[in-house]
């Protein structure tokens, strides 16, 4: 059975992928085969004898000491793309927020609370100040159509923005 360490808290439908009868999962082991990481910096630890690879859940490996490794003939790759869907579901977050001054509203009807019985007629008067402009019909530009490019061009031309 392999001993495979984890570094960062690593989702468990990434861990759920290798099959229990042939790994065993743990964030301590003294001699593990393999090491799974995220954005832990691995330049001062000691590499055990025992290990054999080193898998980084993300696109970079500049946290990992490429060249121990490499003396040591252990196995260093990544996973570029894995987490594209999630960033990309992040810039698009961001561009609704700033188009649309929603982080501004909440907070200006946060302030309202005092005012419970004046609500009705202040958010009337005062809705107008965050509408903000819709995304449709604007122009994004998109520098690189790697993995997270390609799902915001993808997805900002569904919400009919123009993409260069």
């Amino acid at each position: 059975m392999f001993k495979i360490q984890t570094l960062n808290k690593i989702s468990p439908k990434g861990l759920n992928l290798l099959p229990h009868e042939k790994y065993e999962v743990a964030s301590e082991f003294k001699e593990p085969d393999g090491v799974i990481l995220r954005s832990f910096k691995m330049h001062d630890l000691e590499l055990p004898p025992s290990l054999k690879a080193i898998a980084r859940a993300g696109a970079g490996v500049n946290n990992i000491p490429l060249d121990r490794c490499n003396e040591a003939g252990i196995v260093v790759f990544n996973t570029p793309g894995a987490n594209a869907n999630a960033v990309k579901e992040l810039v698009i977050c961001g561009l609704l927020l700033s188009s649309r001054k929603i982080v501004q509203g909440i907070e200006w009807v946060k302030s309202l609370d005092a005012l419970a019985h004046e609500v009705p007629s202040l958010i009337e008067k005062g809705k107008a100040n965050f509408a903000g402009n819709e995304i449709r019909g604007k122009t994004l530009g998109v520098v690189g159509l790697g993995a997270i490019g390609a799902l915001v061009a993808k997805d900002a031309l569904a919400l009919g923005m123009e993409v260069i």
